[in-house]
């Protein structure tokens, strides 16, 4: 599906919103890339429960990228509140929705990328929203770099009105440290990945509730390249009171405890301060990256 433009889609709810994505789209990208070849065609999961205060902004974030092959898929977990309302309203533009109970959100994300048929994949929350212009970057970076798996780019946090908070840098993924550490600098929802490379690690990790894309991301950058895609942000965390990351930190202590000892090696572990010493030195680029930014306005 070629996405729709902002006069294709109906005017959001309230109409008072304006800005991204509201009264804003991205550049509509032409049929095929410089080349002469398609655009790889990126499929977007989006796992829902009861979010209708902010779903419609993650819908339409996704939607009016001006993306030329966009596959949109919808997992709602039987949401009693307007979400359904909502997805119904987008119905035209989405691969395929369902609202009914289900086994959580892993379960959702899983059965979402079981009935994709892109070529590169991501989710996205139905409280995040990615930001203009995404999936181009996406696509070229992907494009002209045959041999990378997994890209994770730099987000920023949003409170619940989407006033910004901060930026999250990230560094390139080294699943080592992440593996013997919990650490990592890779976010969710500024992340992308190879469907190749998803299939043939297994795909989502259903049994997880909260580091279920930290686990996949181990065996994804195990398994093929991890870059950092560059540039500004690509996508904005959502942070509240009813977030998954405020009321579930007793769960992440646990499968990030689980996670360690499923991908971990003895010897490494029982070296903290060692442990600690790489991740420093690893997250060095990172201090001069931000610096340039801050004082000459250079993305790179």
């Amino acid at each position: 599906m070629h996405c729709p433009t902002l006069h294709e889609l109906p005017p959001a709810s309230p109409s008072r919103r304006t800005g991204w994505p509201w009264t804003e789209e991205s550049e509509q990208l032409p049929a095929t890339m410089p080349n002469g070849k398609s655009w790889p065609r990126i499929s977007i999961v989006t796992p829902s429960y009861n979010q209708g205060q902010f779903i419609e902004e993650t819908i339409r974030s996704v939607l009016l990228q001006g993306y030329p092959n966009l596959e949109y898929i919808m997992m709602d977990g039987g949401s009693t509140d307007r979400s359904v309302e909502i997805i119904r309203k987008y119905e035209p533009w989405l691969a395929y929705w369902v609202s009914k109970p289900d086994d959580g959100q892993s379960a959702a994300i899983g059965e979402g990328f079981n009935r994709s048929t892109g070529n590169i994949l991501a989710w996205i929350n139905s409280d995040d929203r990615y930001l203009t212009g995404t999936f181009a970057r996406v696509a070229r970076f992907f494009t002209t770099r045959p041999k990378v798996a997994f890209g994770c780019g730099d987000i920023n946090s949003i409170d619940v009105e989407g006033a910004f908070i901060k930026r999250a840098y990230v560094v390139r993924p080294w699943p080592f440290i992440t593996a013997n550490t919990g650490w990592h600098r890779w976010f969710q929802q500024g992340s992308f990945w190879r469907r190749d490379i998803y299939e043939k690690v297994g795909g989502v990790d259903v049994s997880l509730q909260f580091c279920m894309d930290t686990e996949l991301f181990i065996r994804l950058t195990r398994a093929g390249i991890g870059r950092r895609i560059p540039g500004p942000p690509l996508a904005e965390f959502r942070s509240h009171e009813a977030a998954k990351t405020s009321i579930l930190l007793d769960v992440y202590a646990q499968e990030t405890a689980l996670l360690i000892k499923r991908y971990g090696n003895p010897k490494w572990i029982s070296h903290p301060r060692l442990l600690m010493l790489l991740w420093q030195l690893w997250n060095k680029p990172l201090g001069l990256r931000k610096r340039v930014i801050r004082w000459l306005g250079w993305e790179y």
